[in-house]
């Protein structure tokens, strides 16, 4: 969290959500404010009714010690990113903060769309369980840290191991399938690179997923999306999300296979007057990435996560949200 210096004046800042995807998730993700905040909980609740009776066993495995399925299954970590994410930024728009902007980082797009008008959540809630589904029959496969820039790992891609997410200047994610990622990453770990897996089973972001995204495009079709009420910096152009864009079903059905921008994104987003950047999701992930931009670096922008960076206890939880919530609702514009 970044704190002002004890008196001094801080400036209001526009506030910017940041809401992560794939990679953020952990077991007892903001569990500790179901049940004890009540429009975190409403929110919650949209997303599993919209769901029927599936949304009943992912909220049990969410909130339960053992889940019939893992966390990191397809059918689980994106429903519930997409689920905190959301309820998250209704929360604070409970506390009289409007976001300026949104930016969603992978499955953290889904959830800015509806944060921002496209989407009903109920829609989104059967859309992502739609795409979760079809995806859940991919090839096994996964996603990779790597401490290098995108360039830098052209050359040793290959088997459809792609640049699956540029995060920062030298922080990439490689994504493809079983054994080839795993071949690639042998690989950089010998020439001495930093490699860290990403929790996930399924490769997101690469192009053996694209198939099976397509699928999802009449589902798309079929929703009324409606053009953004709220500014939102695609992740995926590292621009403002069109009209065009916003209603056109190949554009979400095609996400899982896309390359995520988020650095360029960020860049975007921070390139003219500060924000108040707010992780607005599980984690501190996105925060961390965000602290390494020049307009937070000067101080220009504040960065703020509203959750601990991993599993805490639920009193924790709490205390990080309210704390988070001091600070937003005294120095937001």
């Amino acid at each position: 969290m970044t704190d002002p210096t004890p008196g001094a004046a801080v400036e209001p800042l526009p506030v910017a959500l940041l809401l992560p995807g794939q990679g953020a998730q952990h077991s007892g993700m903001a569990t500790g404010l179901y049940g004890h905040d009540d429009t975190f909980t409403d929110a919650a609740d949209e997303v599993f009714r919209a769901l029927g009776a599936p949304g009943a066993h992912i909220r049990d495995d969410w909130l339960g010690e053992r889940p019939a399925v893992p966390m990191d299954h397809v059918t689980r970590s994106q429903i519930l990113l997409f689920t905190v994410d959301y309820a998250l930024g209704r929360t604070v728009e409970s506390w009289g903060v409007r976001p300026a902007v949104l930016l969603g980082h992978s499955v953290g797009e889904m959830a800015a769309a509806v944060l921002a008008g496209v989407f009903t959540v109920q829609d989104a809630a059967r859309l992502m369980w739609d795409r979760v589904t079809r995806l859940a029959d991919g090839p096994a496969g996964g996603m990779v840290a790597v401490a290098a820039a995108p360039d830098t790992l052209t050359p040793y891609l290959r088997d459809d191991v792609v640049v699956g997410a540029h995060n920062a200047p030298r922080q990439t994610i490689l994504a493809g399938p079983d054994p080839h990622l795993g071949q690639v990453t042998a690989t950089l770990r010998a020439q001495g690179l930093v490699c860290r897996t990403v929790p996930s089973s399924t490769p997101f972001h690469s192009p053996v997923l694209a198939a099976l995204s397509a699928r999802a495009e009449p589902a798309f079709a079929a929703v009324g999306a409606r053009p953004p009420a709220l500014p939102l910096i695609s992740g995926y152009t590292a621009a403002p999300l069109t009209p065009g864009q916003a209603v056109d079903p190949a554009w979400w059905s095609s996400q899982p296979a896309a390359t995520v921008r988020f650095w360029p994104a960020l860049e975007h987003l921070l390139g003219g007057a500060g924000r108040q950047l707010v992780e607005c999701g599980p984690g501190r992930g996105l925060t961390a990435l965000a602290r390494r931009h020049p307009a937070v670096l000067t101080g220009r922008s504040r960065v703020l996560p509203l959750l601990p960076a991993g599993p805490a206890d639920p009193a924790r939880i709490r205390d990080d949200l309210a704390a988070a919530r001091a600070l937003l609702t005294a120095h937001a514009a």
